[in-house]
């Protein structure tokens, strides 16, 4: 039995998909059409499509644009043959790629293109981020993104903004993992990555020009129960510096409310690496991040107070984990010695799970002062968030109590 399901997941679908599709926009006699072909590769010799869609069983295929435009008022697609995740090169196939490995792969540029200006790492898995680093070097912006889940981790799509050094390599091999995704790989790299056989390595050149795709936008379809389809414009965060955002300000009940303190310069960049991050999470989400790492993040909840408890629980458990890893090389869960547990328990209970410090990002805006007064239990200095509730004023009177600075970004962030 045991075979029989493992077998499942070795299954390559032989799928039935055309090589080619157009999507057309008719207005009466206009008619504006995107053409596409089916991506393959050769593996092994033969010529292959997409492993499997969402789950085995389900065929998929991947298409890119080649040719057409389309212009809908002042908004236009990204011009063909400008390819990134529908062009990969496979330089090792392992298990070739499914739908899960490439959108794992498009969410993490989704995120890097607003992160260009440093050696920048971006771990996905099931779509989300698990963690995100900026360092100086690549090496030790992969060793932070990490360690900020060691746990979720496991398994990801590792995808890497410079071209990949040995260090790199090396640390990245020490892990498991499914995909890594980098612009270039440097001499002795791929003879590292040959060690993990079923590790899919991709190559996407246009990396190197990803802050051309920032502003971009691309039709999004959402296919419905009954065949029916939803269309939108993809999501482009609009406050991507300083100047973008707002002070926290509002008006309720005749009185004039406002933050006392703006963000001091480190505050600011974490704020702004934070929301930069939220574009690629799945909402309702929070998340935290100091020193432009991500401590924790919380995704996919139905509200945002309990999703901002989800992070700080989660940022308590990934510090746990780090400082078991780092002292014994086990993970916490695996950890038998009590009183070596207590210590380490002790430890991120005085830290508050490395929370002290850190920025508070929200993807939309607190209902009520509920959810930001998590984060500043918790020690937050700095908050970022879209603004416009009713009770604005709870989430500033908060905040002033506690000298935490705020600002709007003007511009919900939500993802699903």
């Amino acid at each position: 039995m045991t075979d029989d399901l493992k077998k499942m997941y070795r299954t390559i679908m032989d799928d039935k998909f055309p090589s080619n599709m157009e999507i057309s926009f008719v207005e009466g006699d206009q008619r504006q059409t995107l053409f596409y072909e089916k991506v393959t590769w050769t593996i092994d010799e033969i010529q292959k499509g997409l492993r499997y869609g969402e789950n085995p069983g389900q065929e998929a295929a991947l298409y890119r644009m080649t040719n057409g435009n389309l212009v809908l008022g002042e908004t236009e697609t990204i011009q063909p043959g400008r390819h990134l995740v529908s062009d990969i090169e496979l330089l090792q196939s392992g298990k070739h790629p499914g739908k899960t490995n490439l959108t794992d792969a498009d969410n993490s540029l989704n995120i890097l293109r607003y992160l260009t200006n440093k050696p920048t790492a971006v771990i996905v898995k099931h779509n989300n981020p698990c963690g995100v680093a900026q360092s100086e070097t690549l090496e030790d912006a992969y060793i932070k993104a990490n360690l900020a889940d060691r746990v979720a981790a496991f398994g990801g799509c590792i995808a890497l903004n410079r071209s990949i050094d040995v260090a790199t390599a090396e640390a990245i091999s020490s892990q498991y993992a499914e995909v890594v995704v980098a612009p270039e790989y440097e001499q002795g790299v791929m003879e590292i990555f040959s060690r993990k056989k079923n590790l899919r390595v991709i190559r996407i050149g246009n990396m190197a020009r990803l802050q051309e795709f920032v502003g971009k936008r691309c039709v999004e379809f959402k296919s419905l129960i009954d065949g029916g389809i939803v269309a939108q414009w993809s999501f482009v965060p609009q406050a991507r510096t300083k100047k973008d955002l707002k002070t926290a300000r509002c008006e309720a009940g005749g009185k004039v409310y406002e933050i006392n303190r703006m963000p001091t310069d480190s505050e600011m960049d974490d704020l702004l690496f934070g929301w930069m991050v939220e574009a690629g999470v799945t909402s309702n989400s929070v998340l935290y991040v100091k020193d432009l790492v991500t401590v924790g993040i919380g995704t996919g909840e139905q509200d945002r107070v309990g999703v901002a408890e989800i992070a700080r629980d989660k940022a308590y458990r990934k510090l746990a984990d780090r400082y078991c890893f780092k002292a014994w090389k086990i993970p916490y869960n695996d950890l038998k010695d009590a009183e070596k547990k207590t210590e380490i328990d002790a430890r991120v209970t005085m830290e508050k799970g490395g929370l002290i410090g850190s920025s508070m990002v929200s993807d939309a805006f607190f209902p009520f002062r509920d959810g930001v007064d998590v984060g500043i239990r918790e020690g937050i200095t700095a908050v970022i968030q879209p603004g416009g509730s009713n009770n604005d004023y709870q989430s500033i009177e908060a905040c002033n109590e506690e000298n935490v600075a705020m600002v709007y970004t003007g511009q919900r962030s939500f993802k699903h």
